[in-house]
């Protein structure tokens, strides 16, 4: 705990803010009565909207292809969150060369070497959150693909209450997919808010402030959030 005493009161005011916003923004999405007005929740609708029409078709090339799309998507970003880390872990191997040029940064506040190198790792920690995050979730697209090879076709007989009740299920993995990669999406902006610590203890708080805000306009009050929310029927019990 020795580390601690290398941070300024204002420092650890900060980390204490950025700790406890995001678990905030998370239980707003997930625990608060107005979970069910976000774009997340409007969306786990559509998902599920779309496994049921799914169900009524013969082919379903146009459902893989989505779900491809979607598995791409991922890895993509699982694949950005590697290299993310890496250059953390590059940063902390060049670090003379590093605290030059954070030395020549206007408004920094100086850091020692033993502060910069716990800011860094703390980078490198979000980042693989993320990549865990988004390696689930490509997993998750991946059952779900199968669990829509397992669905009975439209046209056989007698399978009806089967059909519907493989279609749950895959809708059931789709939405799990999309918590999971929205989780590790989340933490990409989590990490563009702590960067502002940087540039010191003010820096980083106001940098929370404005991601945390940008993404619960995105979420409550967006064109996007309106649209998707347009004419749905009400799921969100089975959710």
């Amino acid at each position: 705990m020795q580390i601690l005493y290398e941070f300024s009161t204002l420092d650890l005011v900060a980390a204490m803010f950025f700790a406890m916003a995001w678990p905030a923004y998370s239980w707003l999405l997930k625990g608060s009565r107005w979970r069910d007005l976000s774009l997340t929740r409007a969306m786990d609708v559509q998902r599920r909207q779309w496994m049921s029409v799914m169900a009524g078709r013969n082919l379903r090339m146009v459902d893989t292809a989505i779900l491809s799309g979607l598995q791409q998507g991922t890895a993509f970003f699982a694949s950005t969150a590697i290299l993310a880390i890496g250059g953390c872990f590059a940063m902390l191997g060049s670090e003379d060369a590093a605290m030059r040029l954070y030395r020549d940064l206007p408004f920094q506040t100086p850091v020692s070497q033993a502060v910069w190198d716990v800011k860094l790792l703390g980078l490198a920690l979000i980042f693989a959150y993320s990549f865990f995050k988004f390696g689930w979730s490509y997993r998750l697209f991946n059952y779900c693909s199968i669990a829509v090879g397992a669905v009975p076709e439209a046209n056989v007989e007698g399978k009806a209450e089967e059909r519907m009740a493989q279609a749950e299920r895959a809708a059931a993995l789709n939405v799990q997919a999309g918590h999971h990669f929205n989780s590790g999406l989340r933490a990409i902006f989590v990490a563009i808010s702590y960067m502002g610590w940087f540039l010191g203890p003010i820096a980083f708080m106001v940098s929370t402030a404005l991601v945390l805000l940008v993404l619960i306009r995105r979420q409550f009050f967006s064109a996007a959030r309106r649209a998707a929310s347009a004419s749905l029927p009400d799921q969100t019990g089975s959710h």
